[in-house]
């Protein structure tokens, strides 16, 4: 199997899966799945340089806050960083701490029983993804605080010398803040050329759509103006995404606007335009449509795979 095809399988496992969950649960982040599942899937699956597991990692219970006898834990073991060379892995918006599982679970680095614990109480494996969750290395806080919590991880592992990059996922909806472009511009000036940030620009946001809220286009043009190194593309473009994690540059840090649809895969999604944000089914009706459109789904993807 080429790198494109094995890539494209975990991109369409990882949006079965949420959707599975979705209606398991009656509620999920099902468009994120939809915009950003061949994002995690290009990141998981090539470009990020991860320690390898022995084998899928079956999540802990949760031990409480840190305190005296009990130290901190994140989820970092599931992505293998913090070594010296490898890279570090901070996703900014942490409601799509779903998506981040199935994909952790579609590459063979979480076992698929921990979603059995997917918000349950006592759980690692929170709703919204906190410094313990899987993969999850850091607390990302209120949206746009992420990319400074990975900017001074980046800034210590120039300053040591080490080759290991730091890699991110942001939400367009989270880079409207003024910390994201405090962060940006900081960024630049310490030339983080470590830092590696795929985007996922689909357009909407909670409250609607991007552009009524509050537009941040022409977005390529003003980070550059801030002094990033700036490529946009098809954000479900799997040739694409991998081509541009090998033209970061030593003095910038690196972003990859991808453009995408919050439908990508599940037209049935269109009817609730503009609220995309969460999917919860209030109508059997409307469930009932979700459930035959995932068993048509399943069934051609496994007759694609007898082909």
């Amino acid at each position: 199997m080429t790198d494109i095809s094995r890539i494209k399988t975990i991109a369409a496992g990882i949006r079965r899966r949420v959707l599975a969950h979705t209606l398991s649960r009656n509620g999920g982040y099902l468009s994120q799945a939809c915009s950003s599942a061949e994002i995690f899937a290009v990141l998981y699956g090539k470009i990020l340089n991860l320690t390898p597991l022995i084998e899928p990692l079956v999540p802990a219970v949760f031990q409480g806050t840190p305190k005296d006898g009990l130290p901190a834990v994140t989820g970092n073991v599931y992505n293998g960083s913090g070594k010296w060379g490898y890279d570090n892995f901070i996703l900014s918006p942490a409601q799509y701490a779903l998506v981040l599982y199935a994909a952790l679970i579609e590459t063979g680095r979480m076992d698929e029983k921990g979603m059995e614990f997917y918000d349950r109480d006592g759980s690692t494996v929170e709703m919204i993804g906190a410094e313990h969750s899987p993969g999850m290395e850091v607390t990302t806080g209120s949206l746009g605080q992420g990319i400074s919590q990975a900017a001074g991880m980046a800034w210590v592992r120039k300053r040591l010398g080490d080759s290991g990059r730091v890699v991110m996922l942001m939400s367009d909806g989270e880079c409207q803040s003024g910390e994201f472009w405090e962060a940006v511009q900081a960024m630049s000036f310490h030339q983080l050329g470590n830092m590696l940030i795929y985007v996922d620009v689909n357009g909407y946001q909670c409250d609607g759509k991007m552009e009524t809220v509050m537009n941040l286009e022409p977005f390529h043009k003003r980070l550059k103006a801030f002094g990033a190194n700036v490529f946009r593309t098809n954000g479900h473009s799997i040739k694409k995404l991998l081509k541009f994690a090998g033209k970061m540059k030593a003095d910038k840090p690196t972003f990859v606007l991808c453009d995408t649809d919050p439908c990508r895969g599940m037209k049935i999604l269109q009817r609730r335009c503009p609220k995309f944000h969460y999917v919860r089914f209030t109508d059997p009706k409307e469930k009932a449509e979700y459930q035959r459109f995932y068993t048509l789904s399943a069934l051609k993807l496994y007759s694609e795979s007898k082909r």
